[in-house]
């Protein structure tokens, strides 16, 4: 049986060796990049960010933030509504309890008044 010499084996395993340690080092300086870019990215969207409500100022975003609630509250005063439902329309409401609440009220009323 014919076999290959032990120095040819080591010869293979450092190459091998070597061919991971390069491998190895490529990936780490890959990552170094993607992590220096990432934080370069959330250093420039802080950055905006700080110079946006700078420039707005904080009572204006506290207007800005509000101003839908305080408009519709406004609207339904001006309505003369004293109590209303909105919903956005993507949650279910069981109606049936709420009327059964509002006939019993009713019958209730009703039957006192007799």
């Amino acid at each position: 049986m014919w076999r290959l010499p032990k120095q040819w084996y080591q010869r293979r395993v450092r190459g091998i060796n070597n061919a991971r340690q390069g491998e190895l080092t490529y990936v780490a300086a890959t990552n170094n990049l993607e992590i220096e870019r990432a934080k370069q990215m959330a250093a420039i969207e802080t950055s905006k960010f700080e110079n946006m409500v700078t420039t707005l100022g904080s009572e204006n975003i506290a207007r800005i933030a509000t101003s839908g609630h305080d408009n519709q509250l406004a609207m339904l005063k001006a309505l003369g509504l004293q109590s209303t439902l909105i919903t956005d329309g993507s949650t279910p409401l069981n109606l049936f309890n709420t009327a059964k609440g509002f006939i019993g009220q009713l019958e209730d009323g009703a039957g006192s008044s007799h």
